[in-house]
């Protein structure tokens, strides 16, 4: 809801249908806004609207996964929002009922200036008008317009793609209404989800400055010493903290075609004297010119970019580069080099310490980027808290320029700036070989500047209202419990946060420990602590059980001892998340990125989830040859059975459940809207379009649950028994013959059917939480068992990716398929009644010694 005294948008027209306005037109509407999206009329054009009408259609079918520059709606209904139109016939009527028009055309003045006379005399009074430029003086876009529009005016500068750049920049005239800045601030913010930066009105503002010149520096450096550009990607990349995909594969996900025109654009409003203008620019743009004359355009386009796949005669792709001198293409191969591995370990320094000849050539072009942003303080920007945030949020860099070169050491980066014969910048002389960031007691600080009196000291880091950052909580307070791979922090108001600190915060008996201790702290101190928040820190919330831990055991002369102790962690991890869902007090989850697998699991034991809209969750387990076993299958099914839109009877749910699980290519979540109708969330859960905002809000969320709060009563299934078992099978089989499922799948999918439906048990008869939990731990085991599930969790240790078999690599039936599934014999165990205790909780307690010894020793 929009706060009292903001301009409330409602409607929202974008001028201009290319990827930028489209991907905006397409996060508005994820937003919730109904959006005229217009462009020209082609000549000759049928359909007036064809181009409108044409992104529209391309959005829609792109991926997050393969197309993330097209893929702008986090739901395909949303796209439903957005009314397709042209300038000649909709213009008018667009404009008259719009809150908001964004200009995204041709970095051309007439072309805008042409738009912008027709704006001012169909708009609103109070409507506002904002351009996506960057290239362009907002003074010279308003010269000649009305009062009004000029009043009314902003530069609003998103990034590609924009679902998924964080960074909106915003620049006001002194002429700009204070409610239109505070309203786009808002609503930038709240509803589209951006970090909103403000920003000086300077060529390129400040993420694309520092962005375009670093790109250019080693594209020049690059054709100089005549780089094979997977050599420069894999330098430029990762090891110092730039997208992995380097210079060229991110201007191949860009479009080729941006450099030339954003460097004719700077080249002709930057300052004489500024850095950029001392490359050789023709060589660099020779070389683009070339490439997008034979057509390739980029990643997308049939002819590829800088990167192209090739398809050989025996049906395999090869990838290829061109090279930087003759434009022909040749077999990339992946740089061996350990310098930069031993970046990850050890820091971005280690490049140019210990990456040879390859660090050596990209120390200059590191540098000149690095002593170009202290050069533009403060001609670009104030704080460098900002410049940091826009490169982080504008180029997806993990650190920015000044975080980097606290990264690298200022007293190092400084003294081989001096060795190398360069003149330190007045930013640098001031900062005196100090951190540009540094903690003092509780707080963060960051250095600030005064350069009238040539004088650099440490300030609070800014915080922003409604945001609550983990590492505040983590720096300001001790946990309340901890163990190796996790820990309960206070919150304070009464609300503690529960996070992992594993490695891509995998789940390990640490974490159940923690989490079990957790709970019996919560509730020993109720008149304390009375709420629960789940959250995790890092690109995602959870990847999941560490499958390393198994499978590092498994053909070794301890698998026995490790078999049994992977059932016992089965049943404990079931009975510490089933004693989480009852506790005597709210848990909220608040998940980001990617919660899969057992990362899915816990979240489906919480009583409320706040999501980031960019949430990818779903139970994963079958690409590893098994079926979730922490309660994953159970706690879907009650979902399955709970949900309006599935029928009654316990068929349905099953089905549900059975396809969802089994099928997590097609399952997992394309963001929290998706998550709704696959059921990970519930319809009462909600989202943050901001993901900086998360936990602050499941915060107040939790708050909020506790008066009225009653724990869930423990859950009961009717499950259909054999006859939806052999329903399932039969389904399954006729996948298998048709080629679409794989024999391994066949084996995966009898196991969780047995799950599902309730094994043997009569059609019709109840069973507890403790009756599916105890049929899942069997069929997980039983799958561990196979040779293909453990070829299948090696392989994906080993690559990252699934293992997929050939469909025809076994002529088994289907019956002598699921005759290699070998039950296992497992006692009964019913689960506990709330957290681990006595025995078992001493149980768990060894096994997170040990497994904290292992990691400890592999972390070394």
């Amino acid at each position: 809801m929009t706060p009292p005294g903001l301009i409330d948008i409602k409607k929202v027209v974008v001028v201009g249908a290319g990827t930028m306005g489209s991907g905006i037109a397409a996060q508005l509407a994820n937003a919730g806004v109904d959006v005229w999206l217009l462009d020209i009329v082609p000549e000759g054009a049928e359909d007036r609207d064809v181009i409108a009408k044409g992104a529209i259609q391309r959005m829609l079918k792109a991926s997050p996964a393969t197309d993330p520059l097209n893929a702008g709606f986090m739901l395909p209904e949303n796209a439903k929002r957005i009314t397709p139109g042209n300038t000649q016939d909709h213009l008018e009527q667009a404009v008259a009922e719009a809150d908001w028009v964004v200009e995204v055309v041709l970095e051309n003045m007439e072309v805008k200036a042409e738009l912008f006379e027709k704006l001012d005399r169909l708009k609103k009074p109070d409507a506002i008008i904002s351009s996506n430029t960057s290239t362009i003086p907002l003074a010279d876009m308003v010269e000649g317009r009305s009062e009004s529009f000029r009043k009314n005016f902003v530069i609003t500068h998103f990034f590609n793609p924009v679902r998924f750049m964080h960074l909106l920049e915003i620049v006001e005239s002194p002429e700009t209404k204070r409610v239109v800045v505070d309203t786009m601030r808002w609503f930038g913010d709240y509803r589209m989800g951006k970090n909103v930066i403000m920003c000086k009105d300077t060529p390129a503002f400040l993420a694309n400055r520092i962005g375009i010149y670093f790109m250019f520096r080693a594209i020049t450096a690059s054709i100089e010493h005549d780089m094979k550009i997977e050599e420069v990607d894999a330098v430029l990349g990762s090891p110092i903290g730039f997208p992995k995909e380097g210079i060229f594969g991110l201007l191949d996900l860009v479009g080729v075609g941006i450099i030339p025109l954003v460097t004719h654009s700077l080249l002709k409003t930057l300052p004489d004297d500024d850095l950029f203008r001392k490359f050789e620019h023709e060589k660099g743009l020779s070389l683009v010119d070339g490439l997008l004359k034979q057509g390739c355009f980029g990643r997308k386009s049939p002819k590829g970019g800088f990167y192209r796949m090739t398809k050989l005669e025996n049906g395999k792709k090869q990838k290829e580069a061109v090279n930087l001198l003759t434009g022909d293409y040749y077999t990339v191969e992946k740089p061996k080099n350990e310098g930069l591995k031993a970046a990850k370990k050890y820091g971005p320094r280690t490049v140019f310490q210990c990456a040879g000849e390859l660090g050596e050539w990209a120390w200059p072009v590191v540098r000149d980027t690095l002593l170009y942003a202290c050069w533009l303080v403060p001609e670009i920007v104030d704080d460098i808290v900002d410049l940091d945030a826009a490169l982080r949020g504008g180029y997806n860099a993990r650190w920015g320029p000044f975080q980097l070169i606290d990264q690298l050491g200022v007293e190092w980066f400084t003294q081989r700036v001096l060795e190398d014969g360069m003149e330190l910048p007045p930013l640098l002389k001031m900062a005196g070989n100090r951190q540009f960031y540094m903690e003092q007691g509780s707080k963060e600080m960051r250095m600030a500047f005064d350069f009238e009196k040539q004088l650099a000291t440490y300030q609070e880091f800014p915080q922003k209202e409604g945001v609550l950052r983990f590492s505040d909580v983590t720096r300001n307070t001790k946990p309340l419990v901890e163990h190796y791979s996790a820990a309960l922090w206070d919150l304070g108001d009464g609300v503690t946060c529960f996070s992992f600190k594993s490695k891509m915060n995998t789940l390990d008996p640490s974490v159940l420990l923690a989490l079990n201790d957790s709970i019996i702290f919560m509730t020993e101190n109720a008149s304390q602590y009375k709420a629960m928040v789940l959250y995790n820190s890092g690109t995602n919330f959870s990847l999941g059980a560490n499958l390393a831990l198994v499978q590092a055991g498994l053909g070794t002369p301890f698998e026995p001892v490790v078999i049994d102790q992977v059932s016992t962690m089965i049943w404990q991890g079931q009975s510490v998340f089933k004693a989480l869902r009852e506790a005597p007090f709210p848990v909220v989850g608040a998940p980001h990125g990617m919660a899969l697998g057992g990362g899915c699991e816990i979240l489906l034991h919480c009583d409320a989830l706040r999501a980031s809209a960019e949430t990818y969750t779903g139970l994963v387990e079958s690409g590893v040859g098994l079926i979730p076993a922490w309660g994953g299958c159970l706690r879907y099914l009650e979902r399955a059975q709970q949900a309006e839109a599935i029928k009654a009877g316990p068929v349905p749910p099953a089905r549900q459940a059975f396809q969802t699980i089994l099928m997590p290519q097609m399952a997992v979540s394309t963001s929290a809207f998706d998550a709704v109708q696959k059921l990970w969330l519930r319809p009462a859960d909600t989202m943050s379009m901001n993901p900086d905002r998360v936990l602050f809000e499941a915060k107040m969320i939790a708050q909020g649950l506790v008066d009225r709060y009653t724990a869930p009563d423990p859950a009961i299934f009717k499950l259909p028994g054999p006859p939806a078992k052999a329903a399932l099978s039969m389904a399954i089989d006729d996948f298998y013959t048709k080629g679409d499922a794989t024999w391994h799948d066949v084996v995966v999918a009898d196991a969780l059917a047995t799950v599902i439906t309730g094994g043997d048990t009569n059609a019709g008869k109840l069973l507890s939480d403790s009756d599916v939990a105890h049929l899942e731990r069997a069929s997980f085991m039983a799958l561990l068992a196979t040779p293909q599930t453990r070829k299948r969790i090696a392989h994906t240790l080993k690559t990252g990716k699934p293992l997929r078999e050939n469909p025809t690599q076994s002529d088994q039936s289907v019956t002598e398929l699921r005759a290699a599934l070998k039950p296992v014999n497992l006692s009964y165990k019913p689960l506990s009644n709330g957290p681990l205790t006595g025995g078992d909780a001493l149980q768990l307690r060894i096994m997170a010694e040990i497994t904290a010894m292992i990691l400890k020793y592999a972390a070394k």
